[in-house]
Formats: C-alpha cells, structure tokens, sequence
C-alpha cells in the first residue's frame, strides 16, 4: 500500500498523527449495524423459510448455507477493489450503499403480504413460495451478498491500519484490535440473536427486519463522519496482477540455472517502496523454481524491468507467502461447517423442545444462539485479560500463545461441540419416544432446550479461539500490500464451509434414504431422522482436519522481513522479524 500522498509531503507529521483509538467507534459502528443486519435475519432465516415461504427443510437448510456461502465469498472481489483501485475507505462506503438497498428490498419483501405465500395454521398443507416470491428474496439477498463483499474484508484491514506497525509503540495494539473487533461483533450478534429474533417472532418480520435497516443506514453516516480522523492507504495496483506476473517469469525463466547465492537474484528497493512500507520480505528457501522470475539476464533492464520477465525478490516472495497461507486456510473449513449446523438443524432441535424460561415467557429457538455468543464473548474476555497475561510468563510472546497454538485448541474444542450435539439429539428422540411424540413433529417434546446449551456454547468457545487466530494468521503473515485479500480469504474459508455443508446435508440426504422413506435429515418429521449419525459424521470428519491441521501447523514457514523501527535513522535499529509479529 501507498501512504496517502499528503502524508509524504509538508504536512507527513500531522498527517501521521492520524488515525489511532479515536477513530474505532466510527469504524466499529459500521460492522456493529452490518452483523446487526446479517444476523439478525441469518440466525433466524430458517424460521423465515419455512414458516413464511412454506420451504421443505432441507431447501430451507441449503438456502441460508448458500446464502451464507455467497456472502463470504464476495469478499474477494471486493477486497480486489480495495487494494488496487478504490482503497479500503471508499470500497467500505459504497458497499454499504448496496448492503443498504439489499436490506430495504428484504424488509419491504417481508411487510407486502403479496410476496410471500398465504399463511397456513396447523397441519394443513401450506403452499410453498412461488418463483416470483423466491426470486425476490434472493435478488435482496444477492444485493446483501454484494453489500457484504465490501465491508466485510476492509472493516478488519482498515482498522488494523489504523495503527502503525512501524511504530513500536502502537506495534502491540494491533493483535490487541483483532481481539476486540471479534468482541465488538460478537456483541451486535448477541443483540441480534436476543432482541431482534424476539420481535421477528412476537412482533413481525417488517419490524424485525427494519429496525436493523435503520441501523444500517445510521452506521453509514457515522462512517463518513470519522472520515477525517482516518489513517488512509492509498491502493498500490491488483497484487493478482503482481503474483501472476511472478508465475509468467517463472515460467519464461524455467530452463534457466539456479543461481548458487540468493544475493545474485534481482532486487529494487525503489520498484518496492510501494508495496513495502512495514518492511522488506526476505529470500526464502521452499519453493525455488519461482526464484527464476528474479533471475536476471542479458536482456533485462535493471532500472526499469519488464515485470512479465523480471521480478524482485520482495515480489517472488510475495507469490510464496500467499501459496504457504493455503493449507492453513483450508484447514478452517470445517469449523465452519460445523457451526453452520446451529442455524439449521440445531434451530429445528430448539423448536421441538421445551423452550419455557418462565411459565409466560420462552426463548425464541433463533435466540438460542445467544449461548454461542456469550460463550464467545466470555472467552475472549477471559483470553485477553487472565490467559494472555499468564502464558506470556512461559512463552515470552507478548501475545501469549501464537496464532497458530490458538488456532489448534479451536480446532480440539470444536470437535467435542459436534460430539456433544449427537448425544444430546438421542437424548432429545429418547424423550419424543417415551411420550409418544415420534409421529407429531409439531408437537412440542417435554425436555427442555437448555440440554442444547452445551453444545451452543463449546461451539462459542471454539470460535474465540479459532476464527480469531485464523484472522489474525491471515493478517499477519499476508504482504502488507495484499491485506484486504488476505483478509477476504477469511471470509473465504467461511464461504467454502458453508457450500461444504450444502454439499455434505445434500449427499447425507440422498444416500441415506431408506425404502420406506427413512432419512438421516428427513424434510418434516426430525424425530423419525438420524440426526445424530450426521453430527458424528462432522465430528469424524473434524478429527481428521486436526491431525492434518497439525501437520501443516509444524511444516508452516513464518514469513521473514526486513523491518525498520521508526523513530531512528539509526541502521541499528534495522533487523529481520523472523515469524509473527508479537
């Protein structure tokens, strides 16, 4: 990234007091309305399919993990556009416009009785959403989809570069921020999940769905008001631009002899200045057959290089710390499908139970998730406060434990949420059998909900530790000038997981299909189903992703970089960061 022009000029000391604490309400409040919006309908969404539009279950279930899919796969694009044209703070706005106009198309789909089917009472059969209706949904959806594709990956990096890592006394605060912007969501999420799921339920899905509209709107004010106290990062040009150009000279180069010392391969500190702010990346060993794109030859201009032939070391460099990020990153797909289940069959489990707190009053089943989200929030309460301060004795890392070690005690309480949930389903089709409640699928079951809460709540726990060191590991270890990318592989993974479910209820639902019209997921009568089997299947499968996790966690090389600390013009103070930042 390139620092805003005006920073470089008359004015760089003022300019560089920019940014810092005082611009993260503004920041925060726009991603606080965005999860408020996302998960105020996501939590829910399942009870707005099938009992709005009429949709079978197991439509239903694909419908909201592929909504889900999409919209963590649009960070891509939009964090594409981030880093080599519109910079993070103009992608964020205009992406929130979109979301903005996403939301009014849903909350207005959701108030015109027109555009949904009749409604139907008891066990009649009711008539399922027609193409129009649907497609309605699903344009307010894509638009929310788009929306998010812009927020999602350049709220984290925007943030985050609000913050000089050069500056060793705001190095540290930067770990500290993905910490509590994990905190910060987590509670909009627990107000969506609480307050806004009870209305959908007991007020209306128009009220539901326009008050975080409302809020939506507001957030984009808020943003645009801290645009003067912002830290802004000029784009440096399309880093997929810059690795593909990496693989062409690689590949021109290919017949060409390795050279025997590093040194001899082709650097420009001049050529990199853009894309190297926070400092230089250092040769790497692995992967040297890409080292031939810094090869130079007779015909190569030295000063100013064709980039489709030659390549700077800092930039072959780039190429490999992208392609080592890869097996981490696919690790975290599990995970995810995993806890895509809480909004789908988990939700259907709450609603047959007995959900009474009081004798008037019971949980709504989509607020049921409101145990993930304390869990979460406690954790990592707890995390930054006792467990950080305690581990940094042992380990010396002033974040206490990696990202990396943080992410592997996810993955390992991740895997009890998906054992726990299988138990507790047969518990669950114990009770509906002994009161004769296996053929009533509507009829409440006299167990109650909180036997869920275990498996809500480990699901929390996982995530604070998981998704927080998959988020800070993609920050970390991206360039610097690819970290809206990097960001958006976050969300990718996330993308992925949720399509990996699709894939995965889709193939449980066909291959477990009895003669007598038996299923594993059957699409109306959960007690008749094996649901448990399904669960087990995902904790076997989660299982084996650890010990992969753990291998590529051991083989995993940290990027090394040349750093230069600021406040000293001293080559002293010049040296190579060998692994995370800590």
């Amino acid at each position: 990234m390139v620092e805003n022009m005006e920073e470089k000029g008359s004015n760089s000391h003022v300019k560089r007091q920019k940014g810092g604490m005082i611009t993260m309400p503004f920041i925060f409040s726009n991603e606080v309305c965005e999860k408020l919006a996302v998960v105020g309908f996501n939590t829910n969404m399942i009870s707005y399919l099938t009992t709005q539009l009429h949709m079978p279950l197991t439509k239903a279930a694909n419908t909201l993990t592929n909504f889900g899919g999409t919209g963590s796969l649009t960070p891509l694009i939009g964090a594409f556009v981030a880093d080599a044209y519109a910079g993070r703070f103009w992608t964020i706005t205009i992406a929130s416009i979109i979301y903005q106009i996403g939301m009014i198309c849903l909350t207005i789909s959701a108030i015109l009785p027109q555009l949904r089917p009749p409604p139907c009472e008891g066990e009649q059969v009711c008539q399922e959403a027609n193409k129009g209706q649907v497609a309605i949904l699903y344009v307010s959806l894509l638009l929310a989809a788009i929306g998010s594709g812009g927020i999602r990956p350049c709220v984290v990096a925007f943030g985050a570069d609000q913050f000089d890592e050069t500056d060793p006394k705001q190095a540290t605060k930067t770990w500290k921020y993905f910490n509590w912007y994990y905190f910060v969501m987590g509670a909009a999420i627990l107000v969506a999940v609480t307050v806004l799921v009870y209305i959908q339920d007991n007020i209306g899905w128009g009220w539901g769905l326009g008050i975080p509209t409302f809020a939506m709107f507001l957030s984009i004010i808020a943003f645009l008001i801290g645009y003067p106290l912002y830290r802004n990062l000029d784009p440096a040009g399309s880093p997929f631009t810059r690795l593909l150009q990496v693989c062409v000279a690689a590949f021109r180069k290919r017949k060409l002899t390795m050279v025997t010392d590093p040194k001899l391969l082709y650097e420009n500190e001049e050529l990199d200045a853009a894309i190297s702010l926070g400092g230089k990346l250092l040769h790497t060993k692995h992967m040297k057959f890409l080292d031939k794109a810094a090869i130079v030859t007779e015909g190569d201009d030295l000063k100013s290089p064709n980039l489709w032939r030659l390549n700077t070391v800092h930039r072959v460099e780039e190429l490999k710390s992208v392609i080592r990020m890869g097996p981490i990153w696919a690790s975290g797909i599990l995970l995810i499908t995993a806890y895509a289940q809480q909004n789908t069959f988990s939700l259907q489990q709450a609603k047959s139970m007995d959900r009474h707190v009081t004798k008037s009053f019971q949980i709504p089943a989509g607020s049921m998730s409101v145990f993930t989200i304390v869990s979460m929030l406690s954790t990592i309460a707890l995390y930054d406060r006792l467990l950080i301060p305690f581990t940094r004795k042992f380990t010396g890392l002033d974040r206490g434990i990696t990202f990396l070690h943080r992410m592997g005690i996810g993955f390992v309480i991740s895997v009890f949420a998906t054992l726990v949930a299988g138990l507790v389903e047969v518990k669950r089709k114990q009770a509906a059998a002994a009161h004769g409640l296996v053929d009533k699928p509507h009829t409440i079951i006299p167990i109650s909900v909180f036997w869920l809460v275990p498996q809500y709540s480990l699901h929390g726990i996982a995530e604070a530790f998981m998704s927080i060191g998959h988020l800070e590991f993609f920050y970390d270890q991206a360039p610097e000038s690819m970290r809206s990318t990097a960001t958006a592989l976050f969300w990718t993974a996330i993308s992925v997981g949720n399509y990996f479910s699709t894939f995965l209820v889709t193939l449980v639902h066909k291959f477990s299909a009895g003669p007598n019209g038996s299923n594993w997921l059957p699409d109306n009568n959960l007690n008749k189903g094996k649901l448990e089997y399904f669960y087990w299947l995902i904790t076997l499968l989660q299982v084996a992703n650890l010990i992969y996790y753990i291998f590529c966690a051991k083989m995993y090389t940290f990027k090394p970089i040349q750093v230069h600390n600021k406040g000293s013009d001293s080559s002293e103070e010049e040296g190579v960061e060998l692994g995370n930042k800590v």
